[in-house]
């Protein structure tokens, strides 16, 4: 079993940056592809962006390229989610999760990924 922990969520103005971490215990996150998602009431979990088991390979949704970076550190297992430029409709409550095994490729479907944290929200005022 993963647990993990969201941290670094708040309020921001239009502009501005956050930084989201995402810490696990109980399992490493070593091995497997770690992703972020984000939601808003009403709304199905949006994939946003998902890193490798090495930190090598990186995918992101279109809605946030260049503008968010993810990273990981194997060593403290913990991933990060660097989010610049933010917008309100950035807006969400953002989740990390992790697939859990090792598998080649991306996958952008929640249902691939088997452990979730509880999310920590961002709201980015105009």
């Amino acid at each position: 079993q993963v647990q993990l922990v969201e941290s670094g969520g708040g309020l921001v103005q239009a502009g501005g940056s956050l930084r989201l971490s995402c810490a696990a215990s109980g399992r490493t996150l070593g091995s497997g592809n770690v992703g972020w998602f984000r939601q808003t009431p009403g709304k199905e979990r949006e994939f946003v962006a998902a890193i490798n088991w090495t930190g090598g390979r990186v995918y992101y949704a279109d809605s946030v390229k260049g503008r968010f970076t993810i990273s990981r550190d194997n060593a403290k297992n913990t991933v990060y989610l660097q989010m610049s430029s933010l917008k309100p409709e950035d807006t969400a409550v953002y989740y990390c999760a992790a697939e859990g095994r090792l598998r080649i490729g991306f996958r952008i479907d929640s249902d691939e990924y088997n452990y979730w944290g509880q999310g920590t929200q961002v709201t980015v005022s105009s």
